[in-house]
């Protein structure tokens, strides 16, 4: 099973999501979106683009 995406709605109205793994953790939450539309097109956007995302280490390590 795949992980999934939780949309929500918060208390002052606007919405935003997590990236939930398969075992129930968060491992990424979106910014704010004013709307619904908005924020699925967040989420359409990581489909879309975090297959070929690159990391960008920047720690100095």
């Amino acid at each position: 099973m795949a992980g999934k995406f939780q949309l929500k709605k918060g208390s002052t109205g606007k919405f935003h999501f997590n990236l939930v793994a398969t075992n129930g953790q968060v491992i990424a939450t979106s910014e704010s979106y004013e709307s619904k539309a908005s924020a699925l097109k967040g989420i359409e956007s990581v489909r879309k683009n975090a297959p070929e995302a690159e990391l960008d280490d920047q720690t100095g390590s």
